[in-house]
């Protein structure tokens, strides 16, 4: 599987930007989907994730700012990500997964200006 991110800028506080992730692999719909990302200096972390079922979970403190969903008849999982914060400063990293086998994405990077 083959994921390519995009989306990503430069943005001020409070904006909105939306992720875009497709993926190649014919069997898209199996695939559990998530959303990471790394900050300078710091690890990689979940952003959010969304299940083969359409089952969402997110890091506390993106809830009820970002939105995770999937578009199977076009292989592709958004973030749209609302009120960003600095905080929010990161590379974005999609992953997809089925079963213990992962895939990753190379990243986008989004900007959040005071």
């Amino acid at each position: 599987v083959q994921l390519q991110a995009s989306g990503g800028g430069l943005v001020q506080a409070g904006g909105s930007l939306r992720l875009s992730c497709a993926a190649s692999a014919s069997r898209f719909n199996v695939l559990a989907l998530a959303w990471y990302r790394q900050a300078p200096g710091r690890e990689r972390e979940s952003v959010a994730s969304i299940s083969a079922g359409g089952r969402t979970n997110y890091r506390y403190s993106v809830k009820e700012r970002f939105a995770i969903s999937r578009d199977n008849a076009k292989n592709t999982v958004h973030l749209q990500m609302n009120d960003l914060k600095p905080e929010d400063t990161a590379v974005y990293l999609c992953n997809a997964k089925w079963g213990s086998v992962s895939w990753w994405g190379q990243g986008t990077l989004v900007t959040v200006s005071s």
